[in-house]
């Protein structure tokens, strides 16, 4: 199956591990959120998804062990490393580019559902006492990060 295409498939993050990251609005330059070490999430809502996709995507993010421990191995989540998580809503992870040269959307979840199933997963997140930042869902925005690294994975819900 080819990656980031079908129904199928759930709810879409691409997660890097950050020494800071922050998100502006474009029109006015104003930043909307903020953080230091953590996780910079770019979240993406598609048709078919719930409240359970947004509940995994929470907690495998909240949980990914992907900081060094004192040995240098990958056995460290964002909570035990005291870092914070940017969430950036981002419909765009869902752009089918198979056909011709302009990518279809047609598997992103219209703007009103899928603020909704965006801030259920941001409002997850927060409920483990970590410290979550986030862009303004629909606004067009500029997205600053130093991934740390580099460490970015790709997640699917359902995948």
């Amino acid at each position: 199956m080819l990656p980031f295409h079908g129904s199928a498939e759930g709810m879409r993050a691409v997660v890097q591990r950050v020494s800071r990251a922050e998100v502006r609005n474009r029109e006015d330059g104003q930043v909307l959120g903020q953080i230091g070490a953590g996780l910079a999430v770019l979240l993406g809502v598609g048709q078919g998804d719930t409240e359970a996709d947004a509940a995994w995507m929470a907690d495998k993010i909240a949980g990914l062990r992907i900081f060094a421990d004192p040995s240098g191995a990958m056995n460290r989540s964002v909570r035990e490393v005291g870092g914070a998580i940017l969430v950036v809503s981002q419909f765009t992870l869902y752009g089918d580019c198979r056909k011709g040269r302009r990518p279809s959307f047609t598997e992103a979840m219209p703007p009103q559902p899928a603020e909704a199933l965006y801030r259920r997963a941001v409002a997850l997140l927060e409920q483990t006492g970590l410290p979550v930042a986030q862009g303004r869902f629909g606004a067009m925005m500029e997205v600053e990060l130093v991934n740390d690294g580099p460490v970015t994975l790709l997640l699917d819900s359902r995948a």
